[in-house]
């Protein structure tokens, strides 16, 4: 997967933005939903490498399976992994962003929800 394919994976979900929030580091950029973060990457790293939210438990779980997977750079451990993209299947990729989306989503308030047609 490519960092535009990643890119437009991430923008394809409903109600999603992207933008660059951190002054000092102009090559992160985030991808949310509702205001808040699903995805975190830098599109210009080579590896290529997201970070997206995660079950705690799925997140055990797919860290000891794929060594591409990894606990959160810099976020919290238990509910972020960074994600090398290259060696993975695209498929696989696709359907980490979206449970990563799927996660943030379930925690926004009805209103938004509803509005994204998730109740």
């Amino acid at each position: 997967m490519t960092p535009d394919e990643l890119t437009a994976c991430c923008l394809a979900l409903n109600g999603t933005s992207a933008d660059s929030p951190f002054p000092r580091s102009p090559g992160i950029t985030v991808f949310r939903v509702g205001g808040k973060i699903f995805a975190i990457c830098s599109l210009e790293d080579r590896p290529l490498k997201v970070s997206l939210k995660c079950d705690p438990e799925e997140a055990i779980r797919l860290r000891a399976t794929h060594p591409e997977i990894v606990p959160g750079w810099h976020l919290n451990k238990r509910h972020w992994n960074t994600v090398t993209v290259g060696p993975l299947p695209a498929r696989m990729v696709r359907e980490l962003v979206e449970d990563s989306y799927d996660l943030v989503v379930a925690g926004l308030p009805r209103a938004d929800r509803l509005r994204l047609d998730r109740p």
